[in-house]
């Protein structure tokens, strides 16, 4: 196939001082749990997108002095020379494939506490630090000041050695002391660096500077801004204070990268946000400077991308989610295989790995992460070792779905059987739920894949019974059939299940993921949501229940409504919609009693009760697995070897319900291990072990 003439202009190369991007793919700077302590996993990631035709591969934000120490979070860190190795890998073989590599130098300020470091942490006045640690940010004199431009500079020679190309002066999201000093928030200095715009702005200009004369004859030299904090006038606004930034430093840099801040704005997620949605904020950015500009956007479709370009929005298309999600996408589009590309959902399961301090994962690409690790590619799969037999994969939800495309490219012949009408499973059935539309990706990309192909068919209508699987002559079985809700109460706060459920009536989340509630059962009514789940599903049926007109209250054992999506950026959002919505909202609760309408809480500190009035009952605990096929399997394994049968796994949520993202997982392992020999006393991954080094 050949590309669509439409998209040469994003093939087109662009000058950055001097290098040049070979086109206009971006990959930005984004966190990804790897960094210094997994330095060849994430040379892995790297080399696999430079292979998948990205320009232009940067690091994490990476800690420039062992002042800005952001431990536990694994980030980059180039301290002294002794770092300059842990970047070494990832330089190579970004250059291996024909890409240029950047880095992102940090200094994080009074957001790094310095807990590994035990350095005072440095702010421009006086504050406590962003985490919740217990000390505070002092304020810098001249001298520190001195001392952090020489660190930044000494930083900039490190990466130059190690063969970076593009080095960053990082002033966004809400985290580094540039950004600090121009925030009137944070600023309360009267001297040189305090006071007017200007002056809040000299230490970047300088920085800048003193980069630029550092390392600027070989490497470009970039800025990433956030020009507005979308917070009106009492942050940087895009039409006051954001935009004298760009004009007072317009032609500095090499390049502009412009977001918004903090990082939950920056990368918000589907659900509360468009693909392209910062072009608001960053359109007056290409008038003001003759240097390239790119931006982010959750950017997935080249005609959009095209149109970023020739309205004069951007020059390059930065990405950092949809790189995850689908690293070949630039070679996708270049070949014309557009049908092809995996796109981002935006769910930020790949920025939870950050938060939890874990390496990245991605729902739609399982491969991330296990580049290196696992030697996975999200392109390429070992032929499998015979291509005669048949793998029979029951249930076409995440895990099904994706085991099933994964053995047919391994060259299985694969048959995909679901019991119901459509495929998708517990991901189609999430995309019905208010902000959850992108969730049917998961099941679109991978039904087009599938229908494609001359070896796998799909069989919809089609529950099998155990004595159908054995008749059919698989030898390889996947059983892929979801899981249930509970309604018995069972989930972290419950271990048993409370009788006095039985008084109540109950609304499964089934329901609400089957789309078989109907507002005349709940309007008017009150309904209340228990949440111990503590992800998406409890805070979006609140929200799905206020929209049919129930009085809403949510109850739930933590401090705050789906606590977990902290890790995704979004619980705030969540909270802020559902109060918007006028859900009432009952934190640190458990449930204690039901019946006659009411329902009992307790406290989950005090133990001590009260009712509050309850006409259904929506209990989003824990769930069960749907494992009766596959017991009724093992209970007859001596038929197997009859019936052709192998191997029978169970995958995904019938084998452990968790997330859409855990669930792909599960079904590519299993294809990739078809017929591989598992030990399981080893451990089936290359781990990257400390080595013992003094000084």
């Amino acid at each position: 196939m050949s590309r669509d003439p439409r998209y040469d202009i994003l093939f087109e190369p662009v000058r950055i001082g001097p290098v040049t991007a070979r086109n206009r793919f971006y990959q930005v700077p984004h966190c990804n749990g790897l960094a210094r302590l997994h330095p060849q996993a994430a040379a892995g990631m790297r080399r696999v997108k430079a292979a998948g035709g990205w320009a232009v591969i940067n690091t994490e934000e990476v800690e420039l002095h062992h002042s800005s120490d952001v431990s536990p979070y694994i980030e980059g860190r180039l301290w002294d020379d002794r770092d300059i190795p842990t970047f070494q890998a990832s330089v190579d073989a970004i250059h291996a494939e024909g890409a240029l590599a950047g880095i992102e130098l940090a200094h994080n300020g009074f957001h790094a506490p310095n807990r590994y470091s035990r350095e005072v942490p440095l702010a421009p006045s006086h504050m406590m630090v962003g985490a919740l640690d217990p000390v505070q940010a002092r304020a810098m004199d001249k001298q520190d000041i001195a001392n952090l431009r020489r660190w930044h500079r000494d930083a900039a020679l490190r990466a130059k050695r190690a063969g970076f190309d593009i080095i960053y002066c990082y002033a966004g999201h809400d985290l580094t002391l540039p950004m600090h000093f121009i925030s009137r928030r944070y600023n309360h200095r009267s001297d040189e660096y305090g006071g007017s715009l200007e002056n809040r702005v000299r230490l970047y200009r300088e920085i800048i500077e003193d980069t630029k004369e550092a390392v600027g004859d070989r490497c470009a030299v970039a800025v990433r801004f956030a020009v507005d904090e979308v917070m009106g006038e009492e942050g940087l606004c895009s039409e006051t204070e954001g935009r004298e930034v760009v004009e007072m430093l317009a032609e500095l840099p090499d390049l502009w990268d412009v977001n918004v801040s903090d990082w939950s704005n920056d990368s918000v997620t589907a659900r509360f946000g468009e693909e392209g949605g910062q072009e608001q904020y960053v359109v007056f950015v290409k008038s003001l400077t003759s240097k390239p500009v790119v931006g982010v956007g959750r950017f997935t479709s080249p005609d959009a991308m095209v149109s970023q370009i020739k309205r004069g929005i951007l020059d390059l298309i930065g990405a950092a989610r949809p790189s995850i999600a689908d690293p070949f996408l630039p070679k996708k589009i270049e070949e014309g295989r557009i049908e092809d590309i995996r796109e981002c959902i935006g769910c930020n399961i790949c920025v939870s790995g950050d938060m939890i301090i874990a390496p990245i994962r991605c729902t739609q690409n399982p491969t991330k992460g296990e580049e290196w690790r696992k030697g996975w590619h999200p392109e390429e799969i070992a032929t499998a070792k015979s291509p005669e037999a048949q793998v029979l994969v029951v249930g076409a939800g995440p895990a099904g779905l994706e085991c099933a495309l994964s053995a047919a490219r391994r060259g299985y012949s694969v048959a995909l059987a679901e019991a119901g009408q459509a495929l998708g499973g517990i991901a189609a059935r999430m995309a019905r739920l208010p902000g959850l539309a992108s969730y049917d990706r998961v099941r679109g990309y991978r039904e087009g894949q599938l229908r494609r192909m001359a070896n796998a068919e799909i069989y919809l209508d089609s529950p099998l019974s155990a004595e159908e699987v054995l008749d059919f002559g698989a030898r390889f079985v996947a059983v892929a059939t979801g899981a249930r809700w509970r309604l018995d109460g069972v989930g972290r706060e419950h271990a048993l299940p409370l009788a006095f459920l039985e008084r109540a009536e109950l609304l499964s989340p089934d329901a609400f993921l089957d789309g078989t509630v109907e507002a005349e059962r709940v309007q008017g009514r009150k309904l209340v949501i228990y949440d111990d789940d503590h992800y998406l599903l409890g805070g979006v049926i609140a929200e799905a229940l206020a929209g049919m007109g129930a009085d809403v209250t949510l109850v739930t054992p933590a401090a705050d409504v789906s606590a977990w999506t902290h890790n995704t950026l979004e619980q705030g959002r969540i909270q802020t919609r559902l109060l918007e919505l006028g859900v009432t909202i009952r934190p640190h609760r458990t449930l204690a009693g039901a019946g006659n309408g009411v329902l009992t809480l307790a406290c989950v500190y005090t133990d001590k009760t009260e009712e509050i009035p309850c006409d259904v009952l929506v209990p989003v605990t824990a769930r069960l697995p749907e494992e009766a096929l596959f017991q009724a399997l093992k209970a007859r394994e001596d038929d197997w070897a009859d019936a052709g049968i192998a191997q029978v796994s169970l995958i995904g949520d019938a084998l452990a319900p968790a997330t859409v993202a855990h669930a792909v997982y599960s079904g590519h392992r299993l294809a990739r291990e078809l017929e591989e020999e598992i030990d399981l006393d080893v451990v089936p991954f290359r781990r990257e072990l400390p080595g013992i080094a003094g000084g």
